[in-house]
């Protein structure tokens, strides 16, 4: 069986935050959802977090009961973290994956060949590497200078001067270990003057003891880099978008200009869809195929059907089903459902309501907590008065209605089917089927 452990206990003080480093956002996701889902899908049995006393809750809170949780008491380094999970672990597994909670860019092809390998060759330690220009006070891979090339050892870069300036193999914090050589040996790591004792000492263990120990490069070197602050959060962020945008472009989605828009890494899009400059697709959207968005829209948490456009505007937690067109410069608030063929024109404002089918509003106006029934023409400056002070009040407009310019719906009221309000309309009584009201306050009159 193959466990994996994520080490997300540190303190995170370079962050200078009341957040958790581990629970810091990167493409809309936290840093610790980007390893935990990484060893989901590698195949990982059981998954065991290391978290601190003081982060336990929000990570618990955050990951639930899809992982376990082992708590390291006092900050006594990475081998103190593992150490914390063996009460869990030792004796279940026979392989160990170990990895960071602030290492996002790590790819499942790496983690893949880093399994791969550690079980063929029946190693007792294997670390994913990468060949950097700077290594930024990364540890460094050392090894041997005849034709095996053999490991032995991790240094820090402080320690290692002779190799500043030119390429040099670095340590990504992931690892592969032989489960019970890793419980035997993690006594072996001396703490030394200091209180915190490291994993990356568990190399030259391995290779003074005459175990197999190797470090396989990274395809991508950018996948050894990890979080310390947020220079290095928002460095990752940009390398981690540039991915998102290729992979949604190779899968048949146009980006006219690339470095202009932001996808988070929870977006879904449909193939032939168009997306044009300064667009923000965030949180769990998903597009359909044969889309337009932009340019400047801000989609988020939002589901948008087959074949919409959605020009210059902003969607919260709102829906739209296939061939649904709005804007510019509209926006759905939450709990704005738009049917298939609606039409929301410019500076329309929609929160908390429904269009069914074929609904029309062209220009300007709001509509709160409304159902407009199929068919409806709502004319510009229409507004529903939802809110009389203390509660949040509906308005009901039903199929075929046809709302006059400058209508006000003050809620609750009904407008049947068919019916026609005036243009600056005050309607505060219902409206029966085919009626035509009109004035302030609105009376009916014969058509």
């Amino acid at each position: 069986m193959l466990a994996g452990i994520i080490l997300a206990a540190g303190e995170g003080t370079r962050m200078k935050s009341r957040t958790p480093k581990v629970l810091h956002c990167l493409c809309g996701k936290e840093l610790l959802r980007y390893p935990v889902e990484l060893l989901g899908r590698a195949g990982v049995d059981r998954i065991v977090v290391v978290v601190s006393p003081a982060n336990q809750d929000a990570v618990k809170e955050l990951l639930g009961d899809t992982v376990e949780y082992a708590v390291q008491p006092a900050m006594t380094g990475t081998a103190g973290a593992v150490k914390a999970a063996a009460g869990i672990l030792k004796g279940q597994a026979q392989q160990i994956l170990v990895i960071g909670g602030d290492s996002p860019l790590v790819t499942d092809e790496s983690v893949l060949r880093l399994i791969g390998g550690h079980q063929e060759e029946g190693r007792q330690m294997s670390i994913l590497s990468g060949i950097v220009e700077g290594s930024r006070g990364m540890g460094r891979i050392s090894r041997d200078q005849g034709s095996q090339q053999n490991v032995l050892g991790i240094v820090e870069a402080v320690d290692d001067t002779e190799r500043d300036g030119q390429p040099v193999e670095v340590n990504s914090g992931v690892y592969c270990f032989e489960a019970e050589w890793l419980w035997e040996n993690l006594a072996k790591v001396d703490a030394g003057s200091g209180r915190e004792s490291y994993l990356t000492d568990l190399a030259a263990v391995a290779a003074e003891t005459g175990g197999s120990v190797a470090a396989l490069p990274s395809n991508d070197p950018d996948e050894v880099l990890g979080v310390n602050n947020r220079v290095e959060l928002a460095r990752l962020e940009d390398i981690q978008r540039r991915r998102i945008r290729e992979h949604w472009m190779l899968e048949g989605v146009t980006i006219s200009d690339p470095s202009s828009v932001m996808i988070d890494a929870g977006v879904t899009i449909g193939q032939d869809t168009v997306l044009l400059p300064n667009t923000m697709l965030l949180g769990n959207t998903s597009i359909g195929s044969g889309c337009e968005v932009g340019p400047g829209s801000v989609v988020k948490d939002s589901s948008v059907g087959d074949n919409c456009r959605v020009t210059s505007s902003a969607l919260e937690e709102a829906v739209m089903e296939a061939g649904v067109d709005i804007g510019p410069f509209s926006h759905l608030r939450p709990g704005a459902y738009l049917e298939s063929g609606v039409h929301i024109g410019n500076y329309v404002e929609v929160k908390e309501s429904r269009f069914a089918a074929g609904a029309v509003m062209g220009h300007f106006g709001y509509v709160g907590d409304a159902s407009i029934g199929a068919n409806v023409n709502m004319g510009a400056g229409t507004v529903t008065c939802n809110y009389d002070g203390k509660d949040k009040l509906r308005s009901v407009v039903e199929r075929d209605a046809f709302i006059g310019c400058d209508t006000m719906l003050v809620a609750p009221v009904t407008i049947g089917e068919g019916a026609v309000t005036g243009a600056g309309a005050v309607i505060t009584k219902d409206v029966p089927p085919a009626r035509l009201a009109v004035g302030v306050p609105a009376k009916i009159v014969d058509r």
